[in-house]
């Protein structure tokens, strides 16, 4: 009987283990390469933990910190005031951490003559004000207008660091992510969007340089090049158990170092 016991509570104990379940919602940015990586090499040595990745934009990253539906919220933006007054008023306490720094890269199609923009030029081609290649020096033709979907921090932070907060034009095709950007552009010879720095090796494209400035680790790190951002975990309060263990984990040597190989750059520590 007393074996009996004792198996019944080994068996207990696992099954606890294996029930550890991290959910980690938000930025496509940080979604789509980084924290999936950043998963696989965390369950090789936690074995009993699983993941559940939803990278569907930081505006849902952040609801879901609020909301309570999940331990980290990933987000390529900084929490609205609206949105840390809803967490207040649910007794929310919004925690950024910063795991990475990214520059948004203004991307063309790898057959367009066009090197170089000025910061003035981009606003004016994702706010409409020019519609044509042949304005910026480029060859005659329509420009077809890529960005991301309303609930992406990243759409959020090119209309605040390169558009003076202006909208977005009219004729803007709306991606869900990155990579769809990317995979447009890279078949449209007119087209032009924005992605972020470890999705500028995509095929098809080449990234412009902004008034004489390409996103780099050196220039973003040193904030010389003028889409530079930091991404963020968010967390309700300081992060507890198994979240708190990753973030601990994206934040060391190891964590960095896949920082740096998927293409963004790691936070001095």
């Amino acid at each position: 009987m007393k074996k009996y016991l004792l198996l019944l509570a080994a068996f207990a104990a696992a099954s606890s283990v294996q029930a550890q379940k991290l959910v980690i919602k938000g930025s496509d940015t940080l979604g789509a390469k980084l924290v999936p990586t950043l998963a696989e090499e965390y369950k090789a040595t936690h074995p009993g933990v699983s993941f559940e990745i939803a990278a569907e934009g930081s505006t849902t990253g952040i609801a879901a910190i609020i909301d309570g539906t999940a331990q980290i919220g990933m987000s390529s933006r900084r929490a609205k005031p609206t949105e840390v007054s809803a967490a207040q008023a649910k007794g929310v306490n919004m925690k950024p951490t910063i795991v990475a720094f990214d520059g948004i890269g203004v991307i063309v199609n790898a057959g367009n003559p066009i090197k170089v923009l000025t910061k003035r030029q981009v606003e004016q081609i994702f706010a409409g004000d020019i519609t044509d290649w042949s304005a910026v020096g480029g060859n005659p033709g329509p420009i077809s207008l890529y960005t991301r979907n309303t609930s992406s921090g990243t759409y959020q932070d090119f209309k605040d660091l390169a558009m003076n907060k202006r909208d977005y034009a009219s004729s803007s095709q709306k991606m869900a992510g990155n990579e769809q950007i990317a995979a447009e552009v890279g078949k449209n010879p007119s087209g032009i969007g924005y992605v972020g720095l470890a999705y500028l090796g995509a095929d098809g494209i080449k990234t412009v340089s902004i008034d004489g400035s390409l996103p780099t680790k050196e220039s973003v790190l040193a904030k010389k090049y003028p889409y530079a951002r930091p991404t963020f975990y968010y967390t309700n309060g300081e992060p507890t158990g198994e979240a708190a263990k990753f973030v601990d984990f994206t934040l060391s040597d190891q964590g960095r170092a896949i920082v740096e190989k998927i293409g963004f750059v790691a936070p001095p520590k």
